[in-house]
């Protein structure tokens, strides 16, 4: 008689998305629903990005097919007059820093610092862990998809030299009103909001 099926062993079985992304989940909802828009685009931004994670956990998880949230961050050198951009190597734009949440990830804001360190080799980096803006476009995952991007000031320490990561196809620092070109849409209206974030407190580590 063959052995009658057992219950699988939890220390071995996958775990889901659910499981995975619970607790960053309920960051990014508390995150979103405490925070006061820049403006009526973001207001928009982010009643949307709240309905998207209504669908549970799943909704951080780069497989959902309907969307998923990402994080990024608009990287300030220590005086804040510069900011530092990445050349993508896929769509060839400057743009801010940033990508996909990872399962280690706990909150937004540690998903967009880590993503800011990775692509830019520096140490020390700081944050504020309150959004400076939130923008929807549409990308390449899963044959197509929405990335619901929350996006977070950071700033960077006395002397830091950037390292141009795999993703990248360059990295460096420019003036605030002089950003180069291409640059990728929404890129440009994150500098005032970082800019005064960093004028009301100092940025600090994440929690």
């Amino acid at each position: 008689m063959p052995d009658s099926p057992t219950a699988a062993d939890p220390r071995t079985s996958p775990r889901t998305d659910a499981e995975v992304y619970a607790a960053l989940h309920a960051d990014a909802v508390a995150t979103l629903q405490r925070w006061e828009p820049t403006g009526p685009a973001a207001a928009e931004a982010r009643d949307r990005t709240v309905r998207l994670l209504a669908a549970g956990p799943v909704a951080m998880s780069r497989a959902h097919r309907p969307g998923h949230v990402t994080a990024s961050a608009l990287v300030l050198d220590a005086t804040g007059s510069r900011v530092l951009l990445c050349l993508h190597g896929k769509f060839r734009k400057w743009v801010q820093l940033g990508g996909h949440c990872e399962p280690a990830d706990r909150t937004l804001a540690g998903a967009a610092l880590r993503e800011a360190a990775e692509e830019s080799g520096i140490a020390g980096l700081r944050i504020d862990p309150v959004p400076i803006d939130v923008d929807i476009h549409p990308v390449s995952c899963q044959g197509g998809s929405l990335h619901y991007d929350v996006r977070f000031a950071v700033l960077a320490p006395p002397g830091a030299a950037a390292r141009v990561s795999d993703e990248s196809e360059a990295l460096d620092w420019f003036p605030p009103d002089r950003l180069p070109q291409p640059l990728a849409g929404g890129t440009a209206h994150l500098v005032a909001p970082a800019l005064a974030t960093l004028r009301r407190a100092p940025l600090r580590p994440v929690p």
